[in-house]
């Protein structure tokens, strides 16, 4: 993320849900490091449970969507074309990032935590970041750089119709995933080494 803003242009990278997951990420796991540390009890599951839906779906995404010649959204070319840094921050945000918190959620936080409801509150995330995305694009004039960051939200090709179906099977597959995790909460093992996890029964600092 660092590498894309001092490469790219700032706010142009800052418009990209990627980034703004990236971010998240970054905050949920300082802060969640800092309050095991200090004694304290983690970040409600509702936070930290959003956070891992949102990076997953941005390494799927790109992964089988943008990454994908046989996707209708194809991007592999451009993407091939990245070299240097670009190439480096490419991979860091959406295929070790997705890993990480994925193995975060396994290894350092107790099961059971994350509840039914949470799938549909989760969506607020992708909404607020839709209706950014949307209302940016319209203010900025035709041709500017990344005016619609993704090709699904691109109303210049596709329409306000056909990027509402797009959001609509988008937003549906969110939702499946977010119940996919916490379907996989609830049957997931603890962690082996119970005193060495973040989680509400041990909230006693890193060891």
């Amino acid at each position: 993320m660092v590498i894309e803003c001092v490469v790219g242009d700032v706010l142009v990278v800052l418009s990209f849900f990627t980034v703004w997951t990236n971010m998240l990420v970054a905050l949920a796991l300082s802060w969640g490091a800092v309050r095991a540390w200090t004694r304290r009890p983690p970040l409600p599951a509702l936070w930290t449970g959003g956070v891992l839906l949102c990076i997953t779906v941005v390494g799927l995404v790109f992964h089988l969507v943008l990454d994908n010649p046989a996707s209708s959204f194809d991007q592999a070319a451009e993407i091939a074309r990245l070299t240097g840094a670009r190439a480096v921050a490419n991979q860091l945000l959406h295929t070790v990032t997705p890993l990480g918190t994925a193995l975060d959620f396994l290894l350092l936080t107790a099961p059971g935590a994350l509840r039914w409801r949470h799938a549909a509150q989760w969506l607020a995330v992708p909404a607020l970041y839709l209706a950014f995305a949307l209302v940016r694009g319209a203010l900025l004039s035709p041709g500017a750089p990344a005016r619609y960051p993704y090709p699904f939200v691109d109303v210049a090709v596709h329409g306000y119709a056909g990027v509402l179906v797009n959001v609509l099977v988008l937003g549906t597959a969110f939702f499946l995933l977010g119940l996919a995790i916490v379907g996989l909460d609830r049957i997931r093992p603890a962690p082996p080494s119970p005193e060495y996890r973040i989680s509400p029964e041990r909230a006693r600092g890193l060891k």
